[in-house]
């Protein structure tokens, strides 16, 4: 049998109804707020999901962008690279020099000694330089085409957008001066006859 006791209202009260009447109303507290959190997380717009936790509600982060953004600044560094040329490319050109050397003697003409010696460099460095605008390019429309494809009523940040146009123009750009070049229209070899 428990003990009585008198509460703040003056009423005799059995200890142990009183503890297990304080449990219960915390119980029926903590229940509460549980879900008064999972009720907030479901009438959340912008995909976070507020979870419960010992000290408050922390709400739990979705997407944010962080592989749309690298791809983006990749796209635009890219860009750069096609205009600029590569370590790739200043290879792929010494060596395409170094076999017009081989491949002709000194008695050659003149016309085969610039085309075989330079030409060939140079229509590879134009080539290298187009492979990496035409990466620069597809990458930079994938990122501007991505939420197309995800999760619709998140936006994407504006400064992926200008970041990923940035790499489309320049891939662009760096497309167009390739072919200029690989075509000898843009800086041509010079003429020997």
């Amino acid at each position: 049998m428990g003990t009585k006791t008198v509460d703040e209202t003056g009423v005799k009260t059995d200890d142990e109804k009183t503890v297990k009447a304080e449990e219960e109303a915390a119980t029926d507290q903590t229940v509460g707020e549980a879900g008064e959190a999972e009720d907030a997380a479901a009438d959340t717009d912008d995909g976070t999901a507020p979870q419960a936790a010992a000290g408050g509600a922390v709400e739990k982060e979705g997407s944010t962008g962080v592989g749309q953004g690298a791809a983006a600044v990749v796209s635009a560094g890219l860009g750069i690279v096609s205009l600029t040329g590569s370590w790739v490319g200043t290879v792929a050109s010494a060596r395409e020099s170094l076999i017009g050397q081989l491949e002709t003697s000194s008695s050659s003409n003149v016309g085969t000694l610039i085309e075989k010696g330079y030409g060939d460099a140079w229509h590879a460095t134009a080539l290298w330089g187009g492979a990496f605008a035409l990466v620069a390019l597809i990458v930079g429309v994938v990122v501007l085409a991505r939420p197309a494809f995800g999760a619709p009523g998140r936006p994407q940040a504006p400064w992926i957008k200008s970041v990923s146009w940035a790499g489309v123009a320049l891939g662009v750009i760096g497309l167009l001066l390739a072919v200029l070049k690989y075509t000898d229209i843009l800086l041509g070899l010079p003429s020997t006859g």
